[in-house]
């Protein structure tokens, strides 16, 4: 197999992306200035970030909003026909798709996918998300398994599509969750190379089905006191493994400005409506990502920036 060579396999250790602006109101706050995510603005976005050398767009699989006075996420578009939009509008940087794989087919998905990777002359990642929303699920009526539970699915759905991007002749699949006859595909991806792939997860199930099957883990930074020896002991099982994690920067002048402009933000014009509701539907999904004994300061998260690792500060 071909290594690629895009900007995720460059020379740069930290690499640095745009996450979650396929959707809506990941600031949860009701100031006029908060992201809308039509689409000229997701297309200029992306093309800032290919200008400035970005190396990729990260997008949420998301299918109906949290509520409250934003219906945070509640306008999203669909990841797989995003990423070919977006690869079709860009020079160089690397667009994600990501996919909960218990909502979509596994032989439907590798076409998508290999779709988006020639448009993008292999610059098309995988996000593969084992799922937690229970409403979501419902839409489609899916069963939600039990958290453990869920990676062995994605595991079997990810070896079905890596067998269809990589083998010549038509194959059959017997698992536990797929029973396939005659199952093929092309074209194959782009440049006799598969697509990067990318697990979201931050249980001990999660990070050790990232380990094994992917080439990159995407995590939530609960703790950053703890986060330097979490990424040690990844490593160690692991020293390949890309790590990735968000963040939401809020940037002003001086310190005092940017305090200010928090507390309009957060306090003022916070939703706090729509944060409650994603972190009931967080547990009643049995997510590991969010830390129970942290759910109120993750609330201030979700208002300030998504839930993702806040910087806040003055440009010093």
């Amino acid at each position: 197999m071909i290594a690629r060579q895009t900007r995720m396999q460059n020379a740069n250790r930290f690499k640095l992306g745009l996450f979650g602006m396929n959707c809506s109101d990941s600031v949860a706050t009701t100031a006029p200035e908060r992201w809308q995510a039509g689409w000229p603005e997701s297309r200029e976005a992306a093309r800032l970030a290919d200008a400035a050398g970005m190396e990729f767009l990260l997008p949420i699989a998301r299918w109906r909003g949290y509520g409250g006075a934003t219906d945070r996420h509640g306008t999203s578009f669909e990841t797989l026909s995003w990423a070919s939009a977006l690869l079709a509008a860009t020079e160089e940087i690397v667009a994600f798709a990501t996919v909960h794989v218990p909502l979509v087919n596994p032989v439907f998905a590798a076409k998508s996918c290999v779709t988006a990777d020639h448009v993008g002359r292999g610059r098309f990642g995988l996000n593969v998300v084992s799922g937690w929303n229970v409403d979501e699920f419902e839409m489609f009526g899916a069963t939600l398994l039990d958290h453990d539970d869920r990676y062995g699915y994605t595991e079997e759905w990810l070896a079905v599509v890596k067998r269809i991007w990589s083998e010549a002749e038509p194959f059959d699949f017997s698992g536990k969750h797929f029973n396939l006859r005659n199952v093929a595909g092309k074209p194959k991806p782009w440049g006799h190379s598969r697509p990067l792939l990318m697990s979201a997860g931050s249980s001990a199930v999660g990070r050790t089905f990232a380990s094994r099957h992917v080439d990159c883990l995407f995590m939530v930074i609960a703790d950053e006191a703890k986060l330097a020896d979490e990424i040690h002991a990844m490593k160690d099982g692991n020293p390949g493994l890309g790590i990735f994690a968000s963040g939401h920067l809020i940037c002003r002048a001086t310190a005092k400005e940017t305090k200010e402009y928090y507390h309009y933000l957060v306090h003022e014009r916070g939703d706090w409506e729509a944060a409650e509701m994603v972190i009931r539907k967080r547990v009643a999904g049995d997510t590991r990502s969010l830390p129970h004994e942290r759910l109120h300061a993750m609330m201030e998260r979700f208002i300030s920036g998504g839930g993702t690792f806040p910087v806040i500060g003055s440009y010093d």
